[in-house]
């Protein structure tokens, strides 16, 4: 007789190969031979399995801690508690001097209380994990060093004002607080584009949809770039015939097209075109200058964070392009960069259209 249908598809168990897991695996007797070794663990040790199964665990995979102790040893699966069960990761040293993140789990038999079977060992790339932190670290320094800069300003003619108000001429108040309005909105970009940045590498950015002229978000941007002071035949814009309709978050659109004509105006010469035309399955932007453009083998680090080239030009914190990317991305487009016909550099997106699903 069938169990009542109650509208849910049955899944059957599976066992999952050990060379498909992700992270490096190491599984133990319990008295420290090798049973066996997947792929990434061979790929993170650079010991074959043939070289390791069989043979003792301290003998082929000696890993030791920061004061060079010995892992396996310290670990000691028969001692301690009969209720161990798990050892916590930590980062650990090859002989050659690779990091690895390694824990363990302590198999008993029976499971409460029993002697240890088996040891299962996990294996983590430690160089992923120091380049995050380095980046962390990097991060934290250029907020330091950005922030310091226009605070010192702001506190600088703020104190400066309240202590010698009668001393000066309406035009010096007006020129010191322009200076402090000016910093003030120095910190609040910094601070969104902090924002961007841990949502984009958080995975938690969020688009809210509507059909967007994309040609009248540029002509917005490139009105006020002219009202800031650039001459209007700086900016050139065209658009192709039949634009699809294409449905994108408007804010968001607005932040890529402005990063990148700022980045052309920045570090770019000649005339900034914005080219925006149909592609097969979406639409395509580019911006481009005729400045000295990018080198090819520079290209893949331009959307890394705090990249800024060879510009010695002064302003902008490196993240700009790697919000764009990160702004591109979530829309489910892409973005690259090369050589402009006219020699500069040209940033080309595209964004895919349709109506997304509301359901």
């Amino acid at each position: 007789m069938h169990g009542a249908d109650d509208g849910r598809e049955r899944t059957s168990a599976c066992v999952i190969p050990i060379d498909e897991l992700p992270d490096g695996l190491i599984v133990t007797d319990g008295f420290g031979r090798v049973l066996a070794v997947n792929r990434a663990a061979v790929r993170l040790t650079g010991v074959s399995v043939e070289r390791a199964v069989g043979k003792d665990m301290d003998e082929v995979f000696p890993f030791r801690d920061h004061d060079g102790r010995d892992w396996w040893k310290a670990l000691d699966p028969d001692g301690g508690l009969r209720t161990r069960s798990r050892v916590p990761e930590r980062p650990l040293h090859l002989p050659g001097g690779q990091e690895v993140y390694v824990a363990a789990r302590l198999i008993r038999e029976p499971a409460r209380g029993g002697d240890v079977a088996r040891v299962a060992i996990t294996l983590r790339d430690g160089g992923a994990r120091a380049r995050l932190e380095r980046s962390r670290a990097d991060l934290v320094s250029t907020v330091a060093h950005e922030l310091r800069s226009p605070l010192t300003s702001v506190k600088g003619f703020t104190a400066t004002l309240l202590a010698r108000w009668p001393r000066f001429t309406d035009e010096q108040k007006l020129v010191m607080l322009e200076t402090v309005n000016n910093d003030a909105d120095r910190v609040t970009r910094l601070i969104t584009e902090l924002l961007d940045v841990s949502r984009i590498e958080s995975g938690r950015l969020e688009l809210h949809r509507q059909v967007v002229d994309v040609p009248a978000r540029a002509r917005r941007i490139i009105a006020g770039r002219v009202a800031a002071g650039e001459p209007e035949d700086r900016f050139r814009l065209v658009a192709g015939p039949d634009l699809p309709e294409m449905w994108l978050d408007q804010d968001k659109v607005d932040q890529i097209l402005g990063n990148l004509i700022e980045n052309a105006v920045r570090h770019g010469r000649g005339t900034v075109t914005i080219d925006i035309q149909s592609v097969e399955w979406g639409a395509a932007v580019s911006v481009r200058d005729e400045g000295e453009g990018i080198e090819p083998e520079l290209a893949p680090r331009v959307f890394r964070q705090f990249w800024r080239g060879n510009s010695r030009r002064r302003g902008g914190t490196g993240l700009g392009l790697f919000i764009v990317k990160g702004l591109v991305e979530a829309h489910g487009g892409t973005i690259t960069v090369q050589r402009a016909p006219e020699g500069g550099a040209e940033f080309r997106f595209t964004v895919p259209t349709g109506t997304p699903d509301f359901a």
